[in-house]
């Protein structure tokens, strides 16, 4: 039972986890209706000192029996793979047969007694292979193709980090290494060899891009993602040397560019993922409405229009563009918020909802629970870009 499991790691618990992995498991625990807000307080106010915090939160939790348990476990899982691991949570999840897991649309609850055990590797679900069967065979057309083939397959992921810059106006960007870890770990154990580079200009940025481009793994990959991190303005993103709005800067369209079918014709037809997380401007992107839902006066929302008519029908066998998708952590002129204790509010939201529901939702879906979940605390909205994604991509993890 998980509330016997968590009295059996109660000591090691105790001793190894940190005041944000128990902060982030109190709003999980929260959320979901596990704990209320006095029983969150009192763990918060009880003690200054993280291990009295621990002992109460897990006791806590063990009174409420199995199944508040074993949501607490789930939590402590998906906010530190690390501890879980060496706590042995994760074999417990993978030998547990009480949870039910459920795939999105309408397609029925998928329990685990329906088809095997839950298993996890590096803190993600793995797909189980009746879902995968499933899913290939009522969307086999209107999904991407992966290469099954794990000898064959060679897929390919790259990070660009800054953290440090020579400007006094830029700050250290304190919790990155947190998210760079917290990636590495993410897209390793979806199958990706993952290349990282830290502190560069932005000129080395864009050759370390067109390099990437050009790998010949890519002929036998059936997709990539590209991570991007840094200080950003609306012009796009910092590097190192960058001084402001207009020098040392890397834009959104060069990044596109490298990466469509021109420059980039190995990666044809196959989803090309970019995940950027960097400040698109210095707003805070917050507006007060009123109790009946109304925005205050001095919001605006930007005009829409389209063309009187539609020309450049060139005879061209592909689009320019086609099969890719950008993710930022913020809207337009809005600023992004990282923790420097944990990392980036998105980059956390990305991992922990990529791990949870990668075995049975496409990436689009994962993103709108990023979303969701993000408006919870409304101090940013990632948004969805330059999406030409021609079929759902479903990343399969285990397959």
């Amino acid at each position: 039972m998980a509330d016997k499991k968590l009295g059996e790691v109660r000591t090691q618990f105790v001793e190894k986890v940190n005041n944000a992995v128990i902060c982030a498991v109190l709003d999980d625990l929260q959320d979901k209706g596990v704990l209320n807000d006095e029983e969150v307080e009192r763990v918060k106010k009880k003690s200054a000192v993280t291990q009295e915090q621990a002992r109460i939160l897990i006791d806590g939790v063990r009174k409420k029996g199995p199944k508040a348990s074993l949501i607490a476990i789930e939590s402590i899982h998906a906010r530190d793979p690390f501890l879980a691991e060496h706590l042995d949570l994760m074999v417990f999840l993978e030998g547990s047969l009480s949870q039910t897991l459920q795939a999105p649309g309408p397609r029925a609850v998928l329990s685990v007694e329906e088809s095997q055990p839950v298993e996890y590797r590096q803190g993600i679900k793995l797909c189980p292979s009746n879902v995968f069967d499933k899913i290939q065979k009522e969307e086999s057309s209107k999904i991407y193709p992966i290469i099954q083939d794990l000898k064959r397959r060679t897929r390919l992921a790259l990070i660009i980090c800054n953290i440090d810059f020579e400007s006094p106006c830029y700050s250290r960007r304190d919790g990155a290494e947190v998210d760079i870890a917290g990636i590495e770990r993410l897209l390793t154990g979806l199958g990706y060899k993952v290349e990282s580079h830290t502190n560069l200009c932005s000129k080395q940025m864009t050759d370390r891009l067109r390099d990437f481009a050009a790998r010949k793994e890519h002929e036998t990959s059936d997709s990539t993602f590209v991570v991007l991190m840094s200080h950003g303005l609306r012009a796009g993103l910092c590097g190192v040397k960058s001084q402001g709005e207009n020098s040392d800067i890397l834009s959104h369209d060069t990044i596109y560019s490298i990466l469509n079918n021109k420059n980039c014709p190995v990666l044809r037809d196959k989803p090309k993922v970019i995940v950027i997380q960097a400040c698109r401007g210095h707003n805070k992107g917050v507006i007060y409405v009123s109790s009946a839902g109304r925005p205050s006066a001095d919001s605006q929302s930007p005009a829409t229009g389209r063309p009187a008519e539609y020309e450049s029908d060139a005879l061209r066998q592909v689009h320019v563009e086609s099969d890719l998708i950008c993710f930022c952590s913020s809207t337009p002129d809005n600023v992004s918020w990282r923790s420097p204790q944990t990392g980036s509010i998105f980059i956390v939201q990305l991992i922990r909802q990529m791990q949870e529901h990668a075995w049975c939702y496409h990436l689009e879906e994962i993103f709108r629970e990023v979303q969701q979940a993000c408006n919870e605390t409304p101090l940013q909205l990632p948004t969805k870009e330059r999406a030409t994604l021609l079929r759902r991509f479903y990343l399969f993890p285990g397959h």
